[in-house]
């Protein structure tokens, strides 16, 4: 794998003591295994958290978890402690390294997507490692899962890992916690057993896990969330423990190394995986009569006359949610045509758009190639 990239998340709990201080002989450990694999070839952005939980060391004061406001304090505090540090530990290595925060408008926006990736790239080309961390002093919504088809909470970084994982078109994602792995049942019990590979994350897996650290938002759970949206995109991940000798060069060595989770989804394009897993903001609903819906999941694209209505405002380039007309989403798509056009052209053949509004800007309402359904997620490679 060498000459790969990989994203590599470290949990807050990783980075600091049980006070909430940044523990430098753990930071020391981490940064010496990334530069050890960059110098072997591997390109590495580094996803950190550790901002709140170091500005609140800092600050002097105790953790007010339900306080946003507080919370985005001790991260302007801490930000800047958590960088010098890996600046000076990076240094000794002759490593370069930038700074990038995100939040998830930044990923939603498609301008902005684009210009984060080319960033990222940039700074790779050119040897830096990217240190990337949610922008917790402006990003302040708690959000729903991106799995469950609607925007999507980072919890702690690690679906920011897997995001920038599949914006970048990453090799592995490697989510280094303070446990060894996905474990059979809650690790402190000693019936708990490590599971060293997942075939698949399935949803009796999703009801098994539990468990949650104390000073990051992050737990077992989304954890798991991250490596199906990752596995899903075609991407393996594995999740170990940061403080196990050697931890990130043993995975790529091919050790196994906590738990290894398989690539099951087909590798989509760049736009479809913006589509699926990079948008947060869903603009409005195409609701499709029945006869749309079975020849879009053929491969056909989104013609007027398969369009029963249309809900909430959009413009052109939206992204836009796919409805059956039970009102059960199938799908996402890049819109051609506003909502007001859709209106007034739905149900009608494409021949007679051009009476209706004088033009024709696309044949379809939204192209197959712009298109993504649900279950290509499920879709097996061949």
């Amino acid at each position: 794998m060498k000459g790969k990239l990989i994203v590599v998340k470290v949990g807050t709990v990783c980075l600091t003591n049980p006070d909430g201080r940044l523990n430098l002989t753990e930071m020391k450990r981490l940064v010496d295994e990334i530069a050890k694999v960059v110098k072997q070839g591997y390109k590495v952005i580094l996803v950190t958290s550790g901002a709140i939980a170091s500005g609140m060391a800092e600050l002097g004061v105790k953790p007010n978890p339900n306080d946003i406001v507080f919370k985005q304090a001790c991260a302007a505090a801490g930000q800047s402690i958590l960088m010098a540090h890996y600046r000076e530990l990076f240094r000794r290595h002759n490593l370069k390294v930038a700074q990038v925060l995100l939040t998830k408008d930044d990923l939603s926006n498609r301008a902005s997507y684009i210009h984060t990736c080319n960033v990222l790239e940039r700074l790779l080309q050119i040897g830096v490692v990217p240190i990337v961390n949610e922008n917790d002093v402006t990003a302040i919504d708690e959000l729903i899962p991106v799995t469950k088809g609607y925007r999507v909470n980072f919890s702690d970084n690690d679906i920011l890992s897997v995001l920038i994982a599949n914006a970048m078109q990453a090799d592995m994602v490697i989510i280094l916690s303070n446990i060894d792995g996905l474990y059979t049942m809650n690790p402190e019990d000693p019936k708990a057993e490590l599971i060293p590979v997942v075939e698949r994350v399935t949803e009796e897996l999703k009801n098994m896990v539990e468990g949650k650290s104390r000073l990051g938002r992050g737990g077992i759970k989304t954890k798991l969330e991250a490596a199906e949206i990752a596995t899903q995109s075609g991407i393996p991940l594995v999740i170990a423990n940061s403080r196990r000798e050697n931890v990130v060069s043993d995975i790529l060595a091919g050790k196994l190394v906590g738990t290894y989770f398989k690539p099951t989804g087909r590798v989509m394009s760049a736009i479809k995986r913006w589509i699926a897993y990079g948008t947060t903001s869903i603009k409005g609903r195409i609701i499709l009569n029945e006869g749309a819906k079975k020849a879009i999941m053929r491969g056909a694209s989104l013609l007027a006359v398969g369009v029963s209505r249309v809900e909430g405002e959009f413009r052109v380039g939206d992204v836009v949610s796919l409805t059956d007309e039970s009102s059960k989403e199938f799908g996402r798509g890049i819109a051609n045509y506003t909502s007001e056009e859709i209106n007034l052209i739905k149900g009608m053949k494409t021949s007679q758009i051009r009476k209706v509004l004088g033009y024709v800007r696309q044949k379809e309402i939204v192209s197959r190639k712009r298109m993504y359904l649900l279950e290509e997620a499920r879709q097996l490679d061949p």
